[in-house]
């Protein structure tokens, strides 16, 4: 198999990034791994906007965002619902044991800030579940707006997802009031799966303090031990430490300022593309993704065969729709170290392969 992803994730990975994991590995208590994650947190303090602790997890990011409930959650977790992974959230909620309340959206609709206050009034939750970039329809809500009606009630601990946003915009974690903040290797880092990156609040590890049966693998107590000493509570996966290290330097050479304003640009160019084609975005005005963009399948075009010409012909893939969505839409990212150029290349490629396409009746 060779060809490149144009899918919400994981996406391509440079040769570069690649290189550096191919270093001798080191042991994970030695002085050249302390070393090693100990110049990593100041880079990643940077790029979440924090004085908090950034702990590094081998894992998917639904280790963590499932541990963040074991650590956080006394009461009841409100979760907000607008796709296909922050319903699955609530799902992970109830699989383990919690109360869980769920405010649920349209799958494309952004969660809205005044239900959010009016179910938050009610005074039942201690914890809150938010996607803030919802990749299986591409609709990204307003974390400004969302966050603000947080600060009003100071008792429930926010858990975000910013998997699919995290280094293609700012996030601010410490103004916004974020308590967990988690993101992964995989998407807009262009790394390969397997890390899992977050933030974690002084008040929330506070919480997990009071809260028996956590755990052990995601026990927030237990990464800030280890992180004291610039170790991870558990073996990690080194090579993509390397591989961290590598890509941060790659986001310092760029500048975020510069990485976050080609985000926007490409994700406008394969926008304007869409559109012109006759294709509408599936998620709410003004709502799209910054990192990928979800269109409808307007022009009803039988969008596996479609894939399956670009994948043979011309060496890349676009994601064919999610869950329920799957053959409605279709998902193009554009997250990463994609470039002017890439993008050029993938936009001729899908008009000559939607060029042999009939349209389905």
């Amino acid at each position: 198999m060779n060809y490149k992803l144009f899918i919400p994730g994981p996406v391509n990975v440079s040769e570069k990034t690649l290189r550096a994991m191919a270093q001798l590995l080191v042991g994970h208590r030695s002085p050249e791994f302390i070393a090693l994650y100990r110049s990593l947190t100041p880079q990643l303090q940077a790029l979440f906007y924090t004085r908090d602790p950034v702990y590094l997890s081998t894992s998917s990011s639904w280790g963590v965002m499932e541990g963040s409930l074991r650590n956080v959650v006394k009461k009841k977790v409100l979760c907000c619902m607008n796709g296909g992974f922050s319903d699955k959230w609530f799902e992970v909620a109830r699989n383990c044991g919690l109360a869980a309340g769920a405010l649920q959206f349209d799958w494309g609709q952004p969660i809205d800030p005044v239900a959010l206050r009016a179910e938050l009034a009610t005074g039942a939750y201690d914890a809150l579940t938010l996607i803030h970039n919802e990749t299986s329809c591409g609709c990204m809500s307003d974390l400004l707006g969302l966050m603000a009606v947080l600060r009003d009630f100071p008792d429930v601990i926010s858990i975000v997802d910013t998997i699919s946003s995290c280094t293609a915009l700012p996030i601010r974690k410490d103004e916004l009031g974020i308590d967990v903040m988690i993101t992964g290797s995989q998407k807009a880092l262009a790394m390969p799966p397997g890390l899992s990156i977050f933030a974690v609040s002084q008040r929330a590890r506070d919480r997990a303090a009071t809260i028996a049966n956590r755990g052990y693998y995601f026990d927030f107590l237990e990464f800030q031990r280890n992180h004291e000493g610039g170790m991870t509570p558990a073996t990690p996966v080194i090579s993509l430490f390397f591989a961290l290290k590598s890509k941060l330097e790659d986001i310092a050479a760029e500048g975020l300022p510069n990485r976050y304003a080609r985000h926007a640009r490409l994700n406008q160019t394969v926008r304007a593309w869409g559109l012109a084609k006759g294709f509408k975005l599936f998620p709410k005005e003004g709502y799209g993704a910054v990192t990928l963009n979800c269109f409808a399948n307007t022009l009803n075009v039988d969008v596996a065969a479609w894939n399956e010409i670009l994948k043979t012909k011309h060496g890349l893939v676009i994601d064919g729709g999610y869950g329920k969505l799957k053959g409605k839409t279709f998902r193009i990212s554009n997250m990463g170290d994609e470039t002017d150029e890439t993008i050029a290349a993938l936009l001729k490629a899908l008009d000559a392969a939607l060029a042999e396409l009939p349209r389905l009746a």
